[in-house]
């Protein structure tokens, strides 16, 4: 927990950096002027690169790393012009610098010994690429991707896998279909690896992304936490609270059959509760709460829409919960998802059932064995 705890503490004060920047080091008098443009000429647009790369160079050559928030925020600043009839004109000279900048600046800082300086200026030009959400960026967010260190590998896959970069991939456009299939298979290399923190981040990719790879990409995190389960291996409990939330977005997209996808929504809920119950006695206060969240979260946000039944129709699991009645949670466990003689609700109204190895049908979902006999919290 110390670990998340600081890896936390990191990204915040990334995020939260507001100190002055200071002024004149980057010129925005010429790239003040070609905003109010209507029409830009090949001056024009060496302003807008030049502007860019001075604004990176900034970045790099800023000592007082609190201020370096402010050097993207003067980046940011600067995105658009003012003149819808100059915007195309404009913002593709501006990302076409900015990747040329950018991609030097990575490589500049990648030469540099390791040491809390070169961490420092690497995780804050991908944050930059994260705030730009540019589809001309991405090949520089993927390159990263590979670092060893898990902050930075979380900066470069948040940069692909936010909400507006994912909304841009799903425009249609095969270049773009090309580009996020491309990131959906650099992420499954990064699965086994990758924090809690990053993991979600690849669950909601791929949950929203709108390519067979993201139903891929999904399912195999699903089964990993699901193995984990099995062999009461899992960690931070509240992560399957968004790969959940994430296998329902995907069950919710009209028009296909997901029953894969289905299916491990059901199985992974199923160990969800089941190591609840079944772990009073050896898992620590921090799981059994994480664990409590998580399954009482999804049974009102995802089982009462997946039921289209109304929230306060659906609270068996929260009740039993609440009264720490472990049996009757697994009776409702059983109502729900199955058990030894009948199916489940789910199962009926998805119309589907559980698989055995051998692929012969069954109808409720994995048992999870007793949990071995361990020091709690460990």
């Amino acid at each position: 927990m110390k670990a998340k705890r600081a890896f936390f503490a990191i990204l915040l004060a990334f995020l939260a950096s507001s100190a002055s920047f200071v002024s004149g080091a980057v010129d925005t008098s010429g790239i003040e002027k070609v905003r109010d443009k209507a029409v830009l000429n090949n001056e024009d647009l060496q302003i807008i690169d030049r502007f860019v790369g001075q604004a990176v160079q900034g970045l790099l050559e800023t000592e007082d790393f609190a201020s370096i928030a402010k050097v993207r925020a003067l980046i940011l600043t600067h995105v658009n012009s003012k003149k819808q009839s100059a915007q195309a004109q404009y913002t593709d000279q501006f990302f076409n610098s900015a990747h040329k900048y950018i991609e030097q600046a990575l490589g500049e800082v990648s030469e540099l010994s390791p040491g809390d300086r070169k961490f420092k200026l690497m995780v804050n030009l991908l944050i930059l690429i994260d705030a730009l959400e540019n589809l001309k960026l991405a090949d520089l967010a993927l390159g990263a991707m590979k670092d060893e260190n898990a902050v930075i590998r979380y900066w470069a896959v948040h940069s692909v896998a936010n909400p507006g970069f994912t909304k841009k991939l799903n425009s249609g456009k095969a270049a773009n279909l090309q580009m996020a299939r491309r990131i959906a298979e650099q992420l499954k290399a990064l699965v086994a690896g990758s924090s809690p923190e990053t993991i979600a981040l690849m669950a909601e990719f791929a949950a929203d992304v709108s390519i067979p790879e993201g139903e891929d990409l999904l399912l195999q995190i699903a089964d990993v936490r699901i193995k984990k389960y099995a062999h009461w291996t899992v960690d931070y409990e509240l992560l399957d609270g968004a790969i959940l939330k994430s296998l329902h977005t995907r069950i919710s997209l009209p028009g296909r059959s997901k029953p894969a996808v289905v299916l491990s929504f059901a199985q992974l809920y199923s160990y969800v509760i089941q190591r609840y119950a079944k772990g009073q006695k050896s898992l620590s206060a921090t799981q059994k709460s994480q664990l409590a969240s998580v399954i009482v979260e999804i049974e009102k946000t995802c089982v009462s829409k997946l039921l289209e039944m109304p929230q306060s129709a659906v609270q068996g699991i929260k009740r039993a919960i609440e009264n720490s009645d472990y049996a009757g949670l697994l009776q409702e466990h059983n109502k729900l998802l199955g058990g030894e003689t009948r199916p489940g609700l789910l199962p009926s109204k998805l119309k589907f059932f559980y698989l055995n190895p051998d692929g012969t049908k069954r109808t409720a979902p994995f048992v999870l064995p007793k949990p071995p006999k361990i020091e709690a919290g460990k």
